[in-house]
């Protein structure tokens, strides 16, 4: 981080990568006033844009699996109005690095994505001294095209950081695999559950895994889409998403479809832990969103929010009963078991089993 401050880089917005784990918690513990927290990838772009506007030398960070997200303000944003800005793109599903089967295919396409855009890109390097002459040339890139610059992240590259103590525990939240007991208990057991990527899929596999449940694996913010879709087309069902506050904001768009059709009867359970879980626990921008208020001004017939095992079962039967959209936050503590595995049912096998429950 040091050779970034240095050279003048800043502010550092973007969505985490457990490969970018240390650069977050740097930034958190000794440049706090530098890193915003963006919801998804096109957006931290177009913060950065506007940063560079302001004579800022920005930097964006990101998962390439969220690099789709980024085409749009990086092709007719920054390239258009010339507006470079400093990309650092993790490498998850390099070819001949084993990865979970999300990446794959970004993997394979990630430098060549890059080449499409004009963007001049290389690996990032490991030496210290190698990487200040590099930083060295992107700024000089940049400032002679007017173009951004990526550097890519493989995995290991980035040494560990140190993270702080934690602070003192608050409230007793309930854990994530016990709020998906109860969401699993209270509902219609014909109900058909989707499921977030990361590790609320994982959770729900491991304890409740059905016929009747999609694991969603990737594609981070779909999942409450994919339920509504579902649901318009399935009306003689009960359909559910169990959905996370990182994934919610990422695609905050999927609430106002979910409003304004509220006759699909959607339940909207969102656990929210006010961090990225599956990435190593860096902090999302939760903690200051009304979800609940949010989702009335949508158009959902209710909401809720809700911290405790008893209000959470009620809501998600009164949610069964009355029918319409509705949303239940749900506040539940950070962190998961060490322990816990890969989904053992693969992506396609997961979606074919769905289908045939749904057609039942």
């Amino acid at each position: 981080m040091s050779l970034l401050h240095d050279r003048g880089f800043g502010p550092f917005t973007g969505v985490p990568c457990s490969f970018l784990g240390p650069v977050i918690t740097c930034l958190e513990a000794e440049y706090p006033q530098e890193y915003i927290i963006a919801a998804n990838e096109g957006e931290a772009v177009a913060l950065a844009a506007g940063a560079r506007l302001a004579g800022r030398s920005p930097v964006v960070i990101l998962q390439n699996s969220g690099l789709g997200n980024t085409v749009n303000p990086l092709s007719s944003l920054c390239h258009t109005l010339r507006l470079p800005v400093l990309l650092f793109v993790t490498w998850r599903g390099r070819p001949g690095h084993p990865d979970e089967p999300q990446h794959e295919l970004m993997g394979r396409i990630t430098p060549d994505m890059l080449t499409a855009m004009d963007i001049r890109h290389e690996v990032l390097p490991d030496d210290p001294g190698l990487l200040a002459e590099r930083l060295d040339v992107a700024a000089a890139h940049m400032a002679a095209t007017g173009l951004p610059y990526a550097f890519v992240v493989p995995k290991g590259s980035i040494r560990p950081y140190p993270k702080p103590a934690s602070a003192a525990p608050g409230p007793s939240l309930m854990a994530r695999a016990e709020a998906i007991g109860h969401v699993a208990r209270a509902m219609d057991q014909r109900t058909l559950l989707v499921a977030t990527t990361g590790k609320t899929a994982r959770e729900l596999e491991r304890d409740w895994d059905r016929p009747e449940n999609l694991y969603v694996v990737g594609s981070m913010g779909c999942a409450s889409s994919v339920a509504l879709g579902v649901a318009l087309h399935a009306p003689d069902r009960r359909v559910a998403v169990l959905d996370g506050d990182g994934a919610a904001l990422m695609r905050l768009e999927a609430m106002a479809a979910i409003g304004r059709l509220a006759h699909s009867g959607l339940c909207h359970i969102l656990l929210d832990n006010e961090s990225y879980e599956s990435t190593g626990g860096q902090p999302t921008a939760s903690a200051g969103v009304d979800f609940a208020a949010i989702a009335r001004a949508c158009g959902y017939r209710a909401a809720y929010d809700v911290s405790d095992a008893n209000a959470l079962s009620t809501a998600v039967r009164r949610a069964q009963e009355e029918g319409g959209a509705q949303l239940i936050r749900v506040r539940i503590a950070p962190g998961s078991d060490p322990g816990l595995g890969r989904p053992s049912l693969s992506p396609p096998a997961s979606a074919a089993r769905f289908a045939e429950a749904i057609a039942r």
